[in-house]
């Protein structure tokens, strides 16, 4: 499952069988791996249809039958990353089972995916300030995040697995924080060793959340009828 170990690659989108996707499809995809491409190494405010479209194999026409401009190209990779994070967080999300190695799970990867893509949210932050569109894109990107994680604590609050808070500055402050980890590790490269960044991570929610970090692996030591109405809520 975690990608901690895996060699870093320039991301793409969506890697599936080429075979399996129309030709329209296919194009579009590559127009987006062009803007991962660029971003790698260039800033947003360098990116122009014509620079993307030079390493794209279809005319320059080609883009403007996908993307607006720029601006909705990097939106559409914002909210294609949103459901890749989503995606890799679900378990803690809505699984069943000890909420801490749950949580252990969901941090593994959401790190792995963030160091992946670090260049891209490096690229995101840098421009949003400048770019009313993006910092909006932006915003509602990491509120996106705010409204599942407050739900979470809220319903572990209920089960008795969290003391009662207030969640939702908690969860604005634990998801700014996942943010300003990762950018700050993976944006530029050469990137951090991503171990001790998913351990401070890890030892920064769950000490926050549960109370405290057991040794890997182990299981919490919950009773029996808090975790029988965990599994029964989810």
């Amino acid at each position: 499952m975690s990608e901690l170990g895996a060699g870093i690659s320039r991301p793409r989108i969506r890697p599936q069988p080429s075979l399996r996707l129309g030709r329209s499809e296919r194009t579009r995809a590559a127009i987006l791996d062009a803007a991962l491409a660029f971003l790698w190494t260039q800033p947003f405010r360098s990116m122009t249809v014509n620079v993307l479209m030079e390493n794209v194999p279809v005319s320059r026409s080609a883009f403007y039958q996908y993307f607006r401009d720029v601006h909705e190209l990097m939106e559409t990779l914002l909210a294609d990353l949103g459901d890749e994070i989503l995606r890799v967080i679900n378990p803690w999300l809505e699984g069943s089972g000890d909420p801490v190695e749950l949580l252990r799970r969901s941090l593994t990867d959401f790190v792995g995916v963030s160091r992946r893509q670090g260049p891209f949210l490096q690229a995101l932050s840098d421009a949003a300030p400048m770019e009313a569109r993006l910092e909006e894109a932006w915003v509602d990107f990491l509120r996106r995040f705010d409204d599942v994680i407050t739900a979470r604590i809220e319903a572990d609050q209920r089960l008795g697995l969290i003391p009662e808070f207030e969640a939702r500055p908690v969860a604005v402050a634990l998801n700014r924080t996942n943010a300003f980890t990762v950018i700050e590790a993976f944006g530029r490269h050469p990137d951090t060793e991503p171990e001790p960044v998913l351990e401070a991570l890890q030892r920064i929610w769950i000490t926050t959340l549960y109370g405290s970090v057991p040794t890997h692996g182990a299981s919490r030591n919950r009773p029996g009828p808090e975790q029988a109405a965990l599994s029964s809520h989810r």
